[in-house]
């Protein structure tokens, strides 16, 4: 892999661990995805320019990365960077898009996604209480998460008042939802990020899934976890589902959804995760390199 031009320039080596060390410093102040880490952010470089390196380099120029300290670490002990997938029946594609590209030697991807769950189903099963059982005390490197298909409908709050999709009261509640289960995976020093869900078949379901991915970027922009849109990764030239797209690589035509109109296909979930795959070996490899970096006399 031909690492980032930012590797190469000491200047920018140099910004990276000034930022990365604001991280360190201020990524345990309060609970994790409270206000600590609104600090982190304004306290970072104003000099970063993103569109300027690759994603994942730019994210760390811009304090995005609080959990280096845990990838430093992971790497500098020589064990391979442990990557946690959450999610529903998405979460599943998205776990074996992401294990069979990511190289064997240095990863390893955790799958504790669990089909028919969401943030409106925790009458069902509590996503945050369930990851924090699986996890254990055990520390993660990455977390990816991918949920929405299944929360497209009202739900009962916590106060016991019915809150329609997308109303006032069922933001508030799904928003608080989101916000401790972001944390949780922060509490386990993770770097986390968010993939969205592709546009769907039928224009109503579309609709509605297109409004909780709106939502849920919102969302995760406020925590400062990557979001990963999909939409524009599988649709066509005019923006709009299709079943079969032409493969960038090679100008075949190819198959990326599933007969349902809803789920990809496993090559669509190649497709929408070989992006995410690259990001992630990127802010490995730049991490790896500011580990590797002599400290500054």
């Amino acid at each position: 892999m031909q690492l980032p031009n930012i590797i190469v320039d000491r200047s920018a080596v140099l910004l990276l661990g000034v930022c990365a060390g604001a991280a360190i410093g201020l990524s345990f102040v309060g609970s994790p995805g409270s206000a600590g880490s609104a600090v982190i952010a304004r306290s970072c470089p104003a000099s970063a320019k993103p569109s300027e390196t690759a994603p994942e380099v730019a994210a760390a120029l811009q304090c995005a990365a609080p959990a280096q300290r845990q990838l430093i670490r992971t790497l500098k002990n020589g064990r391979p960077v442990r990557i946690a997938v959450f999610g529903d029946s998405y979460g599943d594609g998205v776990w074996s898009g992401l294990q069979r590209q990511l190289p064997k030697t240095g990863y390893e991807v955790l799958k504790y996604s669990q089909v028919a769950t969401g943030f409106t189903r925790y009458k069902r099963l509590n996503l945050q209480t369930r990851a924090a059982e699986q996890l254990g005390s055990d520390p993660i490197d990455i977390a990816v998460v991918s949920f929405g298909a299944n929360d497209v409908q009202g739900i009962i709050t916590d106060k016991g008042e019915y809150a329609p999709l997308m109303g006032p009261k069922w933001q508030a509640q799904i928003g608080a939802r989101l916000d401790g289960f972001i944390a949780e995976l922060r509490r386990h020093h993770a770097m986390v990020y968010w993939v969205g869900l592709p546009r769907m078949r039928e224009a109503g379901i579309d609709g509605d899934i297109g409004a909780i991915n709106d939502f849920y970027a919102a969302e995760m922009a406020k925590l400062g976890v990557p979001f990963i849109d999909t939409r524009p990764l599988a649709s066509d030239a005019k923006g709009q589902y299709s079943a079969y797209l032409d493969d960038p690589r090679t100008g075949k035509r190819t198959l990326v959804r599933e007969g349902d109109g809803i789920h990809m296909s496993m090559t669509g979930y190649l497709w929408i995760t070989r992006g995410l795959s690259e990001r992630i070996r990127g802010y490995v490899e730049a991490t790896r390199a500011l580990e590797a970096a002599p400290a500054k006399s």
